[in-house]
């Protein structure tokens, strides 16, 4: 069974959230997201300052077995990405809740927080 950390939040695309607090989330792929890819070889994120829209595809990953768009769980601006993954796309692999976080958000809709999904939900969307 794939990890899933209690004090994330997340959504049914295998995307985890992180409220950092002041408005900031972090984003990134889950445990079972990088299970069924396989390899990860290619990480494509969005632009630094670029606004992002709830359920909008704004990056993708690349596996030896497939690409997948990854989804915004939340609406805002995305304030950094995670340079060092898109040198080293294997770390989504290694270590999907640590340094293999995608990007971090300004959220413009807090209230989105709300509707994401809590460890035993998304738990369910696995099986």
């Amino acid at each position: 069974m794939a990890q899933i950390p209690a004090e994330l939040k997340y959504i049914a695309s295998h995307e985890w959230i992180r409220d950092e607090g002041d408005g900031i989330v972090t984003v990134g792929i889950t445990d079972f997201a990088q299970e069924s890819l396989g390899d990860v070889v290619f990480i494509e994120l969005p632009e630094v300052g670029s606004e992002i829209n709830k359920d909008d595809a704004i990056a993708v990953v690349e596996s030896v077995k497939a690409a997948s768009d990854i989804y915004a769980p939340v609406s805002g601006e995305v304030i950094e990405i995670n340079e060092a993954l898109v040198d080293a796309p294997e770390s989504a692999n290694e270590e999907p809740y640590d340094g293999a976080w995608f990007f971090k958000v300004k959220l413009s809709e807090a209230s989105e927080l709300e509707a994401l999904l809590s460890p035993e939900e998304y738990a369910a969307e696995c099986e």
